[in-house]
């Protein structure tokens, strides 16, 4: 499936960190920065969820809440959070489905083999539920600056 910039963001409900099912449909009214994350507790994803929750406040300056999607489930995500002291909720999709209908399962290779996973990608979705910036195979330095930067313009 292919997501595109000015389309409706694809609706999911997923369970949290804290138990609880978030729905995309019931976040409208706010900004929501949905990144996708290869692995719980892995150096890039550290980086980056670590980078998320030091800007946590300018996000939350401009009405902008942030959700980790990995295929981790709820455990791994309560010890990743836990360890860093994340401060966003971080959902589990462990069936992939999210990942797949969000468009940012690739084929990955390391050590020379070849796997299907998770493409570090964001999405910024607006008030209204409409995608409004799309980064794929992320590099994690500088990103958070760039979705901030974007988001402001909002």
């Amino acid at each position: 499936m292919t997501v595109e910039i000015g389309q409706a963001a694809p609706l999911f409900s997923l369970k949290s960190d804290e138990g609880s099912e978030i729905e995309l449909s019931e976040l409208k009214g706010k900004n929501v920065v949905l990144y996708f994350y290869p692995k719980d507790d892995t150096p890039g994803c550290t980086i980056e969820a670590q980078d998320f929750a030091k800007k946590i406040k300018e996000f939350e300056k401009l009405d902008c809440i942030i959700l980790g999607i990995s295929k981790d489930n709820i455990a791994s995500h309560c010890r990743f959070i836990e360890k860093y002291d994340l401060s966003f909720n971080l959902l589990a999709d462990e069936d992939g489905e999210v990942c797949k209908n969000y468009g940012v399962i690739k084929e990955k290779s390391m050590f020379g083999k070849k796997y299907m996973g998770i493409d570090r990608s964001t999405f910024l979705i607006d008030k209204m539920g409409k995608i409004v910036e799309i980064w794929h195979s992320v590099k994690v330095n500088g990103h958070v600056e760039e979705v901030l930067s974007r988001l402001a313009k909002i």
